[in-house]
């Protein structure tokens, strides 16, 4: 039986449940795609209303469920090389590192299915080689570090990577998986994927040299944008760079980093 349409309460509840879970405020526009995201959940549990639904995630009586409404809720829009110009930065960041013989720490802080921290690993691996680097991807979604860890893309995906990035770095599939693209294993086990929430106390993840903290405070408000923030920057090194989305701005947000130019931020 198809459920019965979701009603402006009901919406409303999963607009309060998704900004505690995960900080995000749901605007009022989307009610259809929370509708459309949840919709094969309330078939799964039997339930005829978004409001029992809801009735269930609080109840408890379900402990892996409230996991599954966060991934559904949660948008993830990526591809590789989003941004060019941070990647051009973090390639310059990467030659000052090895010129001073050092290695780099690098976290993608939204990494979704994985393009942003693969870009990440194809620069440092072309720039530092067999350097010491090291790569953190976290998410608040499992579904998408699931796919993320595997490495494994459509085609149309990848078209920002560099030829010789995909040479070196992705193998074609054929076949079967004709279309389709696959990260090569050695760079593949240099990320790390971790599941993190930015709206609750960070683990021990150390510190970093460039945090990726990209298109994710579009859907915070601003007191939830400065916590995060806030905890985000305590884990860049001194000197350490911090990028955000062309379309986002720490204007009256972070006192703890300092703009170098649109989008890119520096810790003193």
């Amino acid at each position: 039986m198809t459920p019965a349409a979701i009603s402006d309460r009901e919406f409303a509840q999963f607009q309060r449940f998704i900004f505690e879970a995960a900080g995000i405020t749901m605007a009022p526009t989307k009610k259809a795609l929370v509708s459309g995201r949840l919709s094969k959940r309330l078939q799964h549990h039997r339930v005829q209303s978004f409001g029992a639904y809801f009735e269930l995630l609080c109840s408890g009586r379900e402990p892996g469920e409230t996991r599954i409404a966060v991934d559904l809720l949660t948008t993830n829009e990526t591809y590789f090389f989003r941004e060019n110009k941070h990647f051009e930065l973090l390639r310059s960041v990467a030659q000052e590192a090895r010129a001073r013989g050092q290695g780099m720490r690098v976290w993608s802080a939204a990494c979704s299915t994985g393009e942003e921290p693969y870009s990440i690993a194809m620069v440092l691996a072309d720039v530092l080689e067999e350097r010491p680097w090291e790569i953190t991807a976290s998410d608040i979604s499992s579904r998408v570090l699931h796919k993320a860890r595997f490495g494994h893309y459509p085609m149309e995906r990848t078209g920002n990577i560099p030829p010789s990035y995909l040479q070196r770095f992705c193998l074609k599939g054929l076949d079967q998986y004709a279309g389709t693209l696959l990260v090569q294993r050695p760079l593949r086990k240099r990320v790390q994927f971790t599941e993190v929430n930015l709206n609750t106390a960070l683990p021990q993840l150390g510190s970093f040299d460039v945090i990726f903290l990209r298109n994710v405070m579009i859907y915070f408000s601003a007191e939830t944008k400065r916590q995060v923030v806030a905890r985000v920057a305590q884990q860049l090194k001194p000197g350490g760079y911090l990028f955000i989305g062309h379309s986002e701005s720490l204007n009256d947000v972070s006192d703890d980093v300092e703009m170098v130019s649109p989008s890119v931020y520096r810790k003193p």
